[in-house]
Formats: structure tokens, sequence, C-alpha cells
């Protein structure tokens, strides 16, 4: 079993300021106490909650914010060489006009696709960009 942890704030917690606290203690509150090997075998999925079936998605610029919070995060919390095995997709209407921009971030490791999966044609477009990183 490969699990994938999604994090992230409603928009009323963006609003107030708060998406790094919020999605921070969610991914403490998701891998404590899990052991090394456990925890190496973990997906990370930021996936803003208001972004989640409604067509909104966060900025490239947003996205690689919570990302990058994140990757420091697990660097502090379970040191540099397991926190760089572990992936942190982006999850919250990932389509074929934004996921290269997604993908083009240094902190963005690849994208949960939800929606845009479900027409063959849609989901087909988004490979190019993958392909490319």
């Amino acid at each position: 079993l490969l699990p994938i942890v999604c994090v992230g704030e409603t928009l009323e917690e963006r609003e107030a300021g708060r998406t790094l606290g919020v999605v921070l203690g969610q991914v403490d509150g998701s891998l404590d106490g899990l052991s090394p090997d456990a925890l190496a075998l973990v997906t990370l999925a930021y996936e803003p909650v208001w972004a989640i079936g409604t067509g909104r998605v966060a900025t490239e610029a947003q996205a690689q914010e919570v990302h990058a919070a994140m990757r420091a995060h697990l660097v502090q919390r379970h040191g540099e060489a397991l926190a760089a095995r572990l992936r942190i997709l982006y999850g919250g209407s990932v389509n074929p006009g934004n996921v290269a921009g997604l993908l083009a971030q240094a902190d963005v490791d690849g994208a949960l696709v939800g929606g845009a999966s479900l027409e063959a044609g849609s989901f087909l477009a988004l490979i190019p960009p993958f392909t490319a990183a």
C-alpha cells in the first residue's frame, strides 16, 4: 500500500492567512508516529479544499509557497535525506491549461488529477508537460 495523504485549507482559512499553519498541522497529524521506512512510502498532495471540483486553482506562486513550506517542514522534522525522497503533488482543479505551469514550480513534484481524468481527451492532454518535466 502506497498512501497519498491530501492536505489543504478551506477558503476561509486561506483568507484569514492561516494556510501554512493549517497545512503543516495536517502534515504533522498525518505523519506523526510513522517509522522512517513507512514515511518514505508516503506521497503528500497539497489539495486546497476551495479548489476541489470548483474550477478554481491555486496560482503557481501559491502552490509553490505551500509546497516549499511543506518541504522545509519535512526537512526540519525528518531530515534532508528522507524529505528529499517524499513526493509532494498538487491537486485541486488540475487541467491541461494549468498543469505545465504548476509542474514548472521547483517544489511541485507532480499532480493529483481529479475531474480532468474523467474524459480521455482531457486526461491525455495532461501528459505532455509530464514528459517535458
